[in-house]
């Protein structure tokens, strides 16, 4: 077997194969069935069937086809901060595309991960969990075979991944926290500008005060929902634009993006359940921004 395998131990009787893919792996039958017909499907090292019915105890061994992905691998640093069986996570920096576009073909996060991924003699496919705009820097989740990003795309779908970001408003932020819920369309099919407006979906952010600067606000942000450019919508909604953010508000000479950063995730392991929690620092340049202020309060 290659080393694209997923394992799990048997925890009750009265099951078979089938159940416990479907009902403790959330595997889709058309999933099962693929891997039953290609013989990727083992019980204690042994080749089974979905039919076959399990003990306490027993291991399920999952074999994912090895795949050669379609991004091209391209020697760029890549900031790892967690990886195991299932996952490799990184620290994104800012001005660098997670995934190739039209305008962004090569250099980006997914061509850096394609190129660890050869290195390393693993046949992935780059299976990205989580997207950040260009200019935003912090995590982002690269699931290793099929069933992890499921999971873990269900894990975003229900909201059950808490997402935290730190990001610079501009202005005094007079509130020490609070949430808004205000929901976010587009409406015009050709423009990337988002706005909030009732035809819009719900959108939830929730948002803490940190400090108090001369004229600017640096604030934690916990995303109850994942829209695009949620954060920076809502930010501009309550009259704090994001520093920095030439989209929905305007350039800055203290930074040369928009100064938001996502910092923190808490998510389940797909494959043994255990709470994760990925961390990742302030970026320099929102470092110094901060550190050229004058606290006010």
């Amino acid at each position: 077997m290659n080393n694209n395998i997923l394992n799990y131990t048997i925890q009750e009787n009265d099951k078979t194969v089938k159940d416990i893919l479907s009902e403790r792996l959330n595997f889709s039958r058309r999933l099962s069935k693929k891997l039953e017909l290609n013989n990727k499907i083992f019980l204690n090292d042994n080749v089974t069937r979905l039919n076959k019915r399990v003990c306490i105890g027993d291991v399920l061994s999952l074999e994912f086809d090895e795949d050669e992905d379609e991004y091209t691998a391209i020697d760029i640093p890549i900031s790892i901060v967690y990886e195991d069986e299932d996952l490799l996570v990184v620290n994104k920096p800012p001005y660098i595309v997670v995934h190739p576009t039209k305008s962004h073909q090569n250099n980006t996060i997914a061509n850096g991960v394609a190129y660890y991924f050869r290195e390393k003699g693993l046949k992935r496919k780059v299976r990205l969990v989580n997207r950040l705009d260009m200019n935003t820097s912090g995590i982002v989740i690269i699931a290793k075979n099929p069933y992890a990003h499921n999971e873990l795309s269900k894990q975003m779908k229900d909201n059950k991944v808490d997402k935290y970001y730190y990001a610079i408003a501009e202005g005094i932020i007079e509130k020490d926290c609070g949430t808004i819920n205000e929901p976010i369309a587009r409406l015009n099919a050709d423009d990337i500008i988002r706005i909030v407006h009732p035809s819009g979906k719900d959108c939830i952010t929730h948002y803490s005060v940190e400090k108090r600067f001369n004229n600017l606000t640096l604030v934690k942000l916990k995303l109850e929902t994942g829209r695009t450019h949620q954060i920076r919508v809502h930010m501009k909604h309550i009259g704090h634009t994001v520093l920095g953010d030439a989209l929905y508000g305007s350039e800055s000479n203290l930074i040369k993006r928009q100064a938001l950063h996502c910092y923190e995730m808490k998510f389940l392991q797909p494959s043994t359940g255990e709470e994760i929690v990925i961390k990742c620092p302030l970026p320099e340049d929102m470092k110094r921004t901060i550190d050229g202020q004058l606290i006010s309060d």
